[in-house]
């Protein structure tokens, strides 16, 4: 099973599950932790190859949806029957597969930093990426992919963070979740399609310029009431650590929202 930290203030009151993103684990979420408690019970999830969750074994075909399988086992291990789930970067693909298979287990979804579709410099980023991730240090390329990112003097914490949280994978696990890479576009617009009636909040730094353009123009495009948009000034691709304040008042006022319509979730 997936490693966990979890805090309870109150059986009654709503769960968060907090997923974190690529070379990431549950520690990217430091700045969240102490706010989100004074609201919510809190669950927080190393993803398999990251952080705590080494021991996870890997099987030929594995893919986002045995990624998301594995987290929805420990909401059954906890008896959680349904969270709000909040998520960075590549975790917001994991939350929204679960939605695909697990809809009745979230209550909301919160993107921060929401990974939807490729522009044609991440394409070559990846392509790039995949032809030398066997011969380069893993580290080497992490480091390259944070710095093209998030590039900017403010985005230095951000990058440090994720930066220090990847030198705890090894180059065999960073290989293997580097090869979801593989799919991933097919995978996109499947995501895209269909968000189930979940409430859903993107939350995008402002000079998140690599990703924020593709969530606008879905948005945009939907024009769904359960779809929304919060873009945070000053802050990139990892906004929960650029704007904190920022990023923890939006999303726990959009959890409350939910919650005062739905009690029950």
């Amino acid at each position: 099973m997936l490693h966990y930290r979890h805090y309870i203030i109150d059986p009654v009151k709503p769960w968060v599950t907090f997923i974190h993103g690529a070379g990431g684990n549950s520690a990217t979420w430091f700045k969240q932790i102490k706010e989100y408690k004074k609201h919510f019970n809190l669950l927080l999830v190393d993803l398999r190859g990251h952080g705590k969750s080494k021991n996870i074994t890997w099987e030929k075909g594995d893919s986002f949806v045995e990624v998301a399988d594995e987290v929805v086992k420990v909401l059954n291990h906890l008896k959680i029957k349904s969270s709000h789930f909040v998520g960075i970067s590549l975790g917001t693909i994991v939350i929204q597969t679960i939605a695909q298979k697990h809809r009745l287990r979230i209550n909301s979804m919160i993107l921060g930093g929401a990974v939807i579709d490729l522009n044609a410099r991440t394409k070559l980023l990846i392509f790039l990426g995949n032809l030398s991730k066997y011969i380069l240090p893993y580290m080497w390329l992490y480091r390259l992919f944070a710095w093209i990112i998030m590039p900017k003097k403010n985005h230095l914490e951000s990058r440090n963070s994720f930066v220090l949280q990847a030198k705890k994978m090894c180059q065999k696990e960073f290989v293997r979740w580097f090869q979801l890479t593989k799919s991933i576009n097919p995978l996109l617009k499947r995501l895209q399609h269909d968000f189930y009636s979940i409430p859903t909040l993107f939350v995008m730094g402002e000079e998140d310029y690599l990703f924020l353009p593709a969530v606008e123009d879905l948005v945009e495009q939907q024009n769904i009431n359960s779809l929304s948009l919060e873009c945070i000034e000053n802050s990139g691709h990892v906004c929960n650590i650029d704007q904190p304040e920022q990023f923890n008042k939006t999303t726990i006022q959009f959890i409350h929202s939910i919650h005062e319509l739905n009690p029950a979730g």
